[in-house]
């Protein structure tokens, strides 16, 4: 870290043990982001809760290039956090799920779902137990039978509108997850 972290104690009295706890948990998430610039921990005593023990609320305020990251763990719901050892290990897994996620954007490793392919059917071979499908651009692709999914191949007619996941075949590109498109669906 390139600034000394602020550990905060609030509505408690600060240990020697839960403040070697919380460096501890800053040096794992420094070696593995080490462009850390600071870290700001707060830790708060709830007492509103008089028929049970406290609660505690953890904050992580993580300032890295470009971004500052912040977890609260809020204990509303979560008796777990009736014990501060609890509380934090909880605000700095998300603190540390924060910081990979981070980490995957800058690298540009971030996970993108395209859509699934779509088309029309154009051939329909009920004796062989397959179909083609045309796609937007033009290209022809090879459907099975059992790769319909929630449809009766023999209800099935030509000008069908489909969306399919595409793989390489064989003998070229073939569809596999055949679904029908509803009328009420609409294809991006």
């Amino acid at each position: 870290m390139k600034i000394a972290p602020e550990i905060t104690f609030r509505g408690m009295s600060a240990t020697d043990a839960l403040e070697a706890d919380i460096q501890e948990k800053l040096e794992k998430l420094d070696r593995f982001f080490p462009d850390i610039m600071s870290a700001r921990v707060t830790v708060e005593a709830n007492h509103k809760h008089h028929h049970k023990g406290n609660l505690y609320h953890v904050r992580v305020d993580l300032t890295v290039p470009g971004q500052e990251l912040v977890v609260s763990r809020d204990p509303k719901d979560h008796q777990a956090h009736e014990d501060a050892y609890v509380a934090i290990r909880d605000a700095f897994a998300a603190a540390r799920r924060q910081l990979e996620n981070y980490a995957r954007k800058l690298r540009g490793n971030v996970k993108t779902h395209s859509p699934p392919s779509h088309g029309r059917v154009v051939e329909l071979v009920p004796a062989m137990d397959y179909g083609r499908i045309e796609t937007p651009d033009g290209r022809l692709v090879y459907f099975h039978r059992n790769s319909l999914v929630d449809a009766d191949f023999d209800q099935l007619e030509a000008g069908a509108e489909i969306r399919f996941a595409e793989e390489a075949g064989a003998e070229g590109p073939q569809a596999s997850s055949v679904h029908r498109v509803g009328k009420h669906h609409i294809v991006g």
